[in-house]
């Protein structure tokens, strides 16, 4: 009975010393590797989101988008090939509710679907960076610069330009109404310290 305890405790050790083992490995890979992948929320705040991206954050979060946690890479790719921070974003809203209903493999732009054959991404990472490199190389390079001139190219419904700045417009709408709200909050927050440190309230 004893001998049996025994291995039976040599072996519970085994298996926790494999399991912490393997979660060490697995944060070490998210920590230090290279690509841009989805982080958990206790991962993704860690890296300071810039003041677009926290906003882009908020709106896609309003459209319960798995897009939401990828707010910075649209920053990013926007920044990194010239674009309106709003564009891409915007098409992912029109093609497929802000990623909610896709073909498969992270298309949510509508990127080089064809009938029943549809490009798929490695992520959605991949797919932010891949639709802003082609929209600036295939669409803005050749004076195709804004929604109603990549119309044509871009999408067969003479409506898609309507819709993608619709959500361009609705996005710069929630951009001011986002600011004006945490500029408020903040002088509210102030005021309350100084009433608190004088023992007076606010007329």
């Amino acid at each position: 009975m004893q001998k049996l305890i025994f291995k039976l405790s040599i072996l519970l050790v085994i298996t926790l010393l494999l399991a912490l083992n393997f979660t060490w490995v697995r944060t070490d890979e998210i920590l230090n590797s290279e690509t841009p992948t989805y982080q958990p929320d206790f991962l993704a705040d860690a890296k300071k989101l810039d003041p677009k991206a926290e906003i882009l954050n908020e709106y896609l979060a309003k459209h319960n988008s798995p897009l939401q946690y990828h707010a910075q890479d649209f920053i990013d790719a926007a920044n990194l090939y010239n674009l309106d921070w709003r564009l891409v974003a915007a098409i992912a809203g029109t093609e497929s509710t802000f990623g909610k209903h896709i073909p498969g493999g992270f298309n949510g732009w509508g990127w080089g679907v064809y009938g029943n054959q549809a490009l798929g991404f490695q992520s959605w990472t991949d797919g932010i960076f891949t639709v802003s490199k082609g929209l600036r190389e295939n669409y803005v390079n050749i004076g195709l610069s804004e929604p109603y001139k990549m119309n044509r190219k871009y999408a067969a419904s003479p409506h898609w330009a309507k819709s993608v700045t619709f959500f361009m417009n609705d996005l710069e709408r929630f951009s001011k109404n986002y600011q004006v709200d945490n500029s408020l909050g903040e002088a509210d927050i102030s005021i309350i310290k100084i009433a608190a440190a004088s023992g007076k309230m606010p007329k």
